[in-house]
Order: structure tokens, then sequence, then C-alpha cells
């Protein structure tokens, strides 16, 4: 296992920050992506049985139409991914931008035991997941990295602050 490590500092991928920009980088591929996707009604129609019983984005969807919520949604991700993305240079515009895509995940997590059809009943109910479950768990890992995206960006304001 030594010489595998060594062979992976050698490459720079031990380097102290290559961690921080792969997860910064993808986060930004993320929500450009989900971000364009939101755009379309069809998706937004995929998603009614998720946003619905949200308790923290239920209301879209009456408030808005479904039309109005893929506009929302989608202008949401494109500005956070955007945030994210200006962060690679600017540590408190990333900052805001992994708030915002922290408060995304935690809201989308809040509607996990309330989808409908969320377990397989065939296999016993829960833990076996279906679809519309296992759709949400994934938000626990871009939670986390949202989280991580925060710390990282908050210690290098903080770090910028006490130079001056």
């Amino acid at each position: 296992m030594i010489y595998l490590a060594n062979i992976l500092g050698r490459t720079g991928f031990l380097n102290r920050n290559v961690d921080y920009h792969l997860l910064r980088g993808a986060m930004v591929i993320i929500f450009a992506w989900f971000g364009y996707d939101k755009w379309f009604d069809a998706e937004i129609e995929g998603l009614l049985p998720i946003i619905t019983h949200g308790p923290l984005i239920f209301w879209t969807i009456p408030v808005l139409g479904i039309h109005g919520t893929a506009i929302l949604l989608g202008t949401s991700e494109w500005t956070f991914g955007t945030l994210l993305l200006l962060g690679f240079w600017n540590k408190k515009l990333g900052m805001v931008g992994a708030l915002g895509s922290t408060a995304t995940f935690i809201a989308t997590l809040t509607v996990f035991p309330f989808v409908p059809d969320a377990w397989l009943g065939g296999a016993g109910g829960f833990p076996a997941m279906t679809i519309n479950t296992a759709f949400l768990l994934k938000d626990l890992v871009l939670l986390a990295v949202s989280l991580y995206l925060l710390r990282q960006d908050a210690v290098r304001v903080i770090e910028a602050h006490s130079a001056k």
C-alpha cells in the first residue's frame, strides 16, 4: 500500500486542495445539469410526488404552478451553481453558493419521510427503497459536500481577513 500511496503522491492527487477543487467542480456540474432540467415542465411533472409532499417545498405548485416551480427551481440551481463556480476565485461568493446548496439539500431531504410509495412492499417495506426514495438519498452526500465547501470557504475567508 505504501507503494500505491507514493505513486498517488507523485501524481499530485494528494495535494492539499485536490478534494476541495474536485468537489466544488462536481457541484457546479450537478447544479448546471439539474438546473437545466428544471426549465422543462416534464421534469417538474416527474417530481410532483416529491415536491407536493415536501414540508418546505409543497407550496410551490399551488402558488407558482408547474411552470413557475420549474423557473424557480431552475433559477435557484443555476444561481447556486454559478456562485459555487465563482467560489474558485472568490471565497465569499463560494460561501453564499455553499449556503444555498446546503439549504437546497436540507429542503429535499425533509421530503424523505413523506415520499409516497417510498418502500418496497414486496421486499418487506422499510428499509428496502423504491426509486423515489433512492432518488432522494443521493442528496445526503450532496448535503455533506455542501457543508464541506461551506466550511472550507469560511476558513479561507477568515484566514484572508486575519492576514490583513
